[in-house]
């Protein structure tokens, strides 16, 4: 049986939004995508689509419409992690969210380390913030690398989740912009971080991010110089 139509509207800035289209691609499924410009986004968005105003967000179901004339006859759905599982569980081949119930608790612990343990210290550390330090950052690396499997490719097993969709478009731009010296942060900071992260015991994160960014379904919808430039203008020329 055909699934429903997905219109995604979403934007290329956005970790959050890269999470459901990662999830999309890795599924294999078919669907219009609408980028919003988070500066000045439509007048219709919020009341047609996402009253929260943010995105990800998906309209599923419905007539064929046009998405700026999202149809009241398709079904409004928002945030990331509830919409890279709903994509999972529409695609349950694509094998994103684990059907063994100890696997897919597993990966939902990965997902909640990654946003108490890492993002939360990115966000400090590119703004400059004094809690923001490189060993915070360490830290989050710490604990995710703890919770990494021995001798599998991803977080959870060798197969591709949920969990790894989560982590990699936040571990992508803070690499970047750790890498392009863009940010608030002083410079001692970056490079005492990109040195910690040289250490041999780091070996199993940086083998882990080294397979996420290779991976197919995360180059196509990661466009790093449409990244770096938005960076750029919120934070100045790199240091």
């Amino acid at each position: 049986m055909p699934h429903e139509q997905i219109t995604l509207y979403t934007s290329k800035l956005c970790p959050y939004a890269q999470r459901t289209e990662i999830a999309l691609a890795e599924a294999g499924a078919p669907f219009k995508r609408y980028e919003i410009d988070l500066g000045n986004k439509p007048e219709w968005y919020a009341p047609k689509v996402n009253p929260a105003s943010k995105v990800p967000a998906i309209a599923y179901g419905g007539p064929d419409v046009p998405p700026e004339n999202a149809s009241p006859e398709s079904t409004k759905l928002a945030e990331s992690l509830i919409l890279d599982e709903f994509i999972g569980d529409l695609y349950p081949s694509s094998g994103i969210v684990p059907a063994d119930p100890v696997l897919r608790a597993k990966a939902r612990f990965f997902i909640e380390i990654v946003s108490i343990k890492l993002n939360p210290n990115s966000t400090k550390f590119l703004h400059g913030n004094p809690e923001g330090t490189h060993a915070a950052l360490l830290a989050g690396v710490d604990a995710i690398q703890d919770l990494l499997p021995e001798g599998v490719k991803y977080a959870v097993n060798d197969q591709y989740t949920i969990a790894d969709i989560a982590f990699a478009p936040f571990w992508a731009r803070l690499n970047l912009l750790v890498q392009k010296g863009i940010g608030s942060y002083k410079d001692e900071e970056r490079k005492k971080f990109l040195k910690g992260l040289e250490d041999p015991k780091y070996a199993k994160f940086n083998g882990y991010v080294q397979r996420l960014l290779a991976r197919e379904s995360f180059k196509s919808t990661f466009d790093e110089d449409v990244v770096a430039e938005a960076f750029i203008g919120r934070f100045g020329l790199p240091n």
